[in-house]
């Protein structure tokens, strides 16, 4: 069999006669940011040749999506992640003595507050997160959702779409690899419905409450930081406080189009001089004021503050929790930078400069004869002549830690859409350095709607704090469990090195969680209804499409329509089916040669005709800025029906690729692939160059679904909720963006089979 080797096409165009591809392991590493991850190296010897086109397939599905970087990229990166990521938890020094004291408090209050805050930043943000949960990510990506997607490779806990079999493999380890509380945990999950719903809705939870946490966050910095200038001008009304922090937060939306590394490499300075700035005035208090605060870094002050304040001591973590509000932006935005970024700029920068800014603020406090600095505490304790910088510096800064959350919310949602749990909404890839950085036009402007309105109507920090809270340790506590399970069962560690740890982290989160879940009726309870109605969407949609799935699994495979009578001929139920002039394109989301796309099946099912020529044609996006030209194109034959093709086009979040002309495009592929194939009838090319002169139409599949009557065996309670659910998702489906919205092609040759499926 003759090589095909790749040429000059017939209008010039370098054409894909070579294709080249590596073996990748989908946990190594792509170095290479400027090309493909997967660099094509086998040869796509002949069209026929369907192995090869499968094994690019799995390559191109199921290769490492994660980024890595070094040297001065990784500083730069580094960079930006400060000021993306370090915004929010950077600027709790605004408001965190505010929102635990309500009057001024003795010094061994003070300082165990302090020990509180300096453990805290130290247990939570430091060991668990930047050393522990850092290292859960899925394929590069963070969040809780980040957790449960990647337990549901290693665990079956799990549907997927049977249309997608080259979709992310399951990794199940055999069970004699697992350690035995592994194995007894595994086979628990994996057995019991009722767990595998709640990890299910656990995961989408903490996904909820960060995206609750974007709509708070703006409103809560924002309004801190404008609160300062009532220090200055204590006539400053609320309603003028409120209008000029929409007007920043409204500014602050608007440009988000601008990217991530754009905004993060703008703001980073902002950020960096903010920290050092808290760092400076934390020095200067410590050196005049009181400098044995500093005993706080004894934990013995902190148990000594709980156990002396009982119930109050306990009920001040609500507030005290503020001081690491963020920290579940170190893991939901690593997609969007790199794990050893977010280490490098935490440790390097954000942690010393915040416990040297609390500190600091502390020094203040306990030497305060106004007995006032601790209901506005950064303004009052900055050092003398830079008030007015100050309130620059923390306004800027605050606007940037809304950033955070906002950058968050665009990641976790990617993720969420990815395995079908929200409808397709339009992404928009910002950065063709840096692949997972995007923006979600639509989300954005709900989400500045959304806090708008918080700003509005809570127009205080400290009532807003009260909301605030539950987001932040609700999501940490997830994070806690969720992370156990995957040391379990994904590291494979063994149950008594996971269940002390497990227990120490969770009793930590476990105190704050109790303490702020009694704020609940002042305020909290808005989080936990914005999270659980969100938490509700997600769960609807998929529970939809897996019942959409399960209808869908009844498919065609090209064997069906080959006559039995007569193995030359195609027939359909026994009736033939005739050959009409002219090349049909049928769009195949799925891609998979096993079975037939529902467009063509249908349309052979209803008309019992076929088009001289067929190309079923499938688009592959990859988490790439752009393929070459000369690797987009897989051209194989399909098995059985005669000049049928199948072509794959795979390309980059840059590349246009749908535009008028564009079944020129196919047919000039499909001809040069077919030309530098020695196995090649001349009457094929024949038969293909006349039916693209004939005439040549897009077909796509419109799929309606509807309810179908619930049967006489079926519970009707059940029946009946499952209808509600059913309608809703319908409603959803109806009036959401479809994955081809965008499609810019010959209208005057397009049209639609549409079919109807009961779920």
């Amino acid at each position: 069999m003759a090589e095909a080797e790749a040429g000059e096409g017939p209008s010039g165009t370098r054409l894909p006669g070579r294709i080249h591809s590596v073996h990748r392991n989908r946990h190594e590493v792509n170095d290479d940011t400027s090309v493909s991850p997967v660099a094509l190296s086998d040869k796509l010897a002949d069209v026929d040749d369907e192995e090869k086109a499968r094994r690019i397939a799995e390559r191109d599905l199921q290769g490492s999506r994660k980024q890595t970087y070094s040297g001065l990229v990784l500083i730069w990166l580094s960079f930006q992640a400060t000021g993306v990521i370090y915004g929010d938890i950077g600027t709790s020094p605004l408001y965190v003595y505010s929102s635990t004291f309500s009057s001024q408090p003795s010094w061994d209050d003070l300082v165990g507050a302090l020990s509180i805050i300096i453990w805290a930043l130290t247990l939570i943000v430091t060991v668990k997160y930047c050393f522990i949960v850092l290292h859960a990510d899925d394929d590069g990506q963070g969040g809780t959702f980040a957790l449960y997607s990647l337990l549901t490779r290693y665990i079956r806990i799990s549907h997927r779409d049977p249309k997608e079999p080259l979709s992310l493999a399951l990794e199940r380890y055999h069970t004699n690899d697992l350690k035995t509380g592994g194995r007894s945990l595994r086979g628990f999950l994996e057995h019991s419905r009722a767990c595998q719903f709640a990890l299910q809705f656990v995961g989408v939870l903490g996904v909820s409450m960060v995206m609750a946490d974007g709509v708070l966050t703006p409103a809560q910095s924002v309004l801190g930081a404008i609160q300062g200038i009532q220090v200055a001008n204590p006539d400053l009304g609320t309603s003028a406080i409120v209008g000029i922090s929409c007007a920043i937060l409204v500014v602050l939306f608007l440009i988000q189009p601008l990217g991530t590394s754009k905004i993060g490499t703008t703001f980073a300075p902002i950020v960096t001089v903010w920290l050092l700035f808290n760092l400076c005035s934390g020095i200067y208090n410590l050196a005049v004021h009181d400098h044995t605060v500093l005993k706080a870094f004894s934990p013995h002050f902190a148990f000594a503050y709980l156990v002396r304040n009982g119930h109050e001591g306990w009920k001040s973590l609500g507030g005290l929790l503020l001081a690491f509000t963020g920290v579940e932006a170190l893991f939901a935005d690593l997609g969007a930078f790199s794990k050893r970024a977010v280490q490098i700029s935490w440790l390097g920068l954000a942690y010393p400069c915040l416990l040297f800014a609390y500190a600091g603020q502390a020094a203040y406090i306990s030497t305060d004869k106004t007995q006032t600095a601790y209901t506005n505490p950064f303004f009052y304790t900055v050092p003398p002549g830079s008030f007015y910088f100050g309130i620059v510096i923390a306004v800027l800064a605050a606007v940037v830690a809304s950033q955070a959350m906002i950058t968050s919310t665009f990641q976790l949602l990617t993720q969420i859409m990815r395995l079908s749990y929200f409808p397709h909404i339009k992404v928009v890839h910002t950065s063709a350095t840096f692949h997972e950085q995007v923006y979600m036009p639509l989300a954005n402007w709900l989400l500045m709607i959304g806090t708008v309105i918080v700003t509005a109507v809570y127009n205080n920090t400290t009532s807003l704090g009260n909301a605030y809270g539950v987001c932040v340790i609700s999501v940490t506590f997830i994070t806690t469990c969720m992370v156990a399970l995957v040391a379990i069962l994904v590291w494979r560690l063994p149950l008594y090195v996971v269940l002390p740890i497990w227990l120490f982290f969770g009793a930590l989160d476990g105190a704050f969680l109790s303490s702020v879940f009694e704020k609940v009726p002042d305020g909290a309870w808005f989080t936990l209804m914005l999270a659980l109605i969100l938490s509700s969407v997600f769960t609807l949609w998929r529970f939809g499409k897996e019942a959409q799935w399960r209808v869908e699994s009844d498919q065609l495979s090209p064997a069906a329509l080959v006559d039995a009578g007569n193995a030359s001929r195609m027939a359909i139920g026994g009736v033939p089916i005739s050959t009409v002039p002219g090349l049909g394109i049928f769009f195949d989301k799925a891609g998979n040669p096993a079975h037939l796309p529902p467009c063509f099946a249908h349309f052979v099912t209803k008309f019992a005709v076929r088009p001289a020529v067929i190309v079923f044609f499938h688009m592959r996006p990859l988490p790439v800025p752009s393929v070459p030209a000369d690797e987009r194109y897989i051209v194989t034959r399909m098995p059985v029906i005669a000049s049928c093709y199948s072509v794959t086009l795979r390309h980059g979040y840059t590349d246009d690729v749908l535009q008028p002309g564009m079944a020129r495009d196919l047919v000039t592929h499909i001809e040069f692939a077919l030309s530098r194939t020695r196995r090649t009838d001349p009457a094929e090319l024949e038969t293909l160059r006349a039916a693209s002169l004939s005439q040549m139409v897009y077909v796509l599949g419109k799929e309606s679904l509807k309810i179908r009557a619930a049967g006489a065996r079926t519970n009707r309670a059940w029946g009946f909720f499952r209808t509600v659910l059913l309608w809703a998702f319908l409603w959803i489906r109806e009036n959401s963006r479809t994955k081809l919205a965008d499609l810019d092609i010959d209208a005057d040759k397009l049209i639609e089979v549409g079919f109807v499926k009961e779920i």
